[in-house]
């Protein structure tokens, strides 16, 4: 059976870029924030062939979501719990369904985002180096603690945000930038100080496990995710947050290398059982199992088992590990 376009559901949030998943799909932007592409089963955007058959007639549930994601303007401050987590959360009425929400992001524009806790020594360094001292004195007094007392407003952030009206350095100078945004007391915002802050080039990715405290701020990317909308916001939204119940998914374990080694085009993405795979223009692949592939050009297509394609232009494709 020869591979079968698809058309994936639209999410219009806020923050997403008004022309980058317009013009890759060759579609008017009309002005609208074009924030995420969804290509799946999920029953929040649920794909369908191009004559209109639902997609899942044919897949049954897929466990993964495939994505394209841009963003204009910066995320909410956030974590996805991991399974045994959501299986709790689900059974207390706190997540949306009983499934971890493990993911990966491969830029394909330069992308800027807060990923993970940077090594507390380096942020208590860190700290010092751009005049944050008493912030930096909280943290070496708190350690992997940190986040827990500072969301719980244990320390008064707001003079320490302010005075970064004049860095030079990149992550203070968004850390005031979102200061301005919502408010140089909300602690979400000193929040960002504590992570690394990574820009990835076109290629590269983040692998975001459960417990990983992030916020993308700018570019555009594919993601590749368990096929779960469980996430738990802490700021940086004018979206509901929960600070208790982030405190208790938050990882506040170090993460000393945010960008995850790339093996011969492949992405793996382990807790899912899948990987994203990019194909080069001329390359062929055959299916494995239900795969969803997305161009570069715009398409986007349902591979059944054994399908073989060829690639036309850079093509990223879901595979089994």
């Amino acid at each position: 059976m020869p591979a079968r376009v698809i058309e994936g559901i639209v999410q219009h949030y806020a923050w997403g870029d008004p022309t980058f998943i317009p013009k890759l799909l060759g579609l008017p932007g009309r002005g609208k924030p074009w924030a995420e592409l969804w290509l799946g089963t999920h029953p929040n955007g649920p794909s369908a062939l191009d004559d209109g058959t639902p997609l899942v007639d044919l897949t049954g549930p897929l466990p993964y979501l495939l994505k394209i994601l841009s963003a204009a303007e910066p995320l909410s401050l956030q974590a996805h719990p991991s399974a045994e987590q959501a299986i709790d959360g689900f059974a207390r009425g706190l997540f949306a369904d009983d499934q971890a929400k493990p993911e990966l992001l491969v830029a394909l524009t330069e992308f800027e985002a807060f990923c993970g806790f940077r090594p507390y020594g380096s942020t208590i360094d860190y700290l010092r180096r751009i005049g944050a001292d008493e912030f930096a004195d909280f943290v070496q007094d708190h350690g992997e603690d940190s986040l827990a007392h500072l969301l719980r407003r244990e320390f008064t952030s707001g003079p320490t945000i302010e005075a970064l009206a004049t860095a030079t350095d990149a992550q203070a100078m968004w850390a005031h930038r979102l200061g301005r945004t919502y408010g140089f007391d909300d602690p979400s915002v000193a929040a960002t100080l504590l992570l690394n802050h990574v820009v990835l080039e076109p290629g590269q990715a983040l692998h975001l496990t459960a417990g990983n405290l992030h916020s993308y701020l700018r570019g555009s990317g594919i993601e590749l995710m368990n096929a779960s909308d469980n996430v738990v916001r802490g700021g940086l939204t004018a979206k509901e947050v929960d600070l208790d119940l982030l405190i208790e998914v938050v990882d506040p374990a170090p993460l000393r290398d945010p960008i995850m080694g790339v093996d011969n085009g492949c992405y793996p993405l382990p807790e899912a059982g899948v990987q994203l795979v990019h194909l080069s223009p001329g390359d062929s692949h055959r299916s494995a199992g239900h795969e969803l592939a997305i161009a570069l050009d715009g398409t986007t297509l349902y591979l059944s088992p054994g399908t073989q394609v060829y690639a036309d232009s850079n093509t990223y494709v879901v595979t089994p590990l």
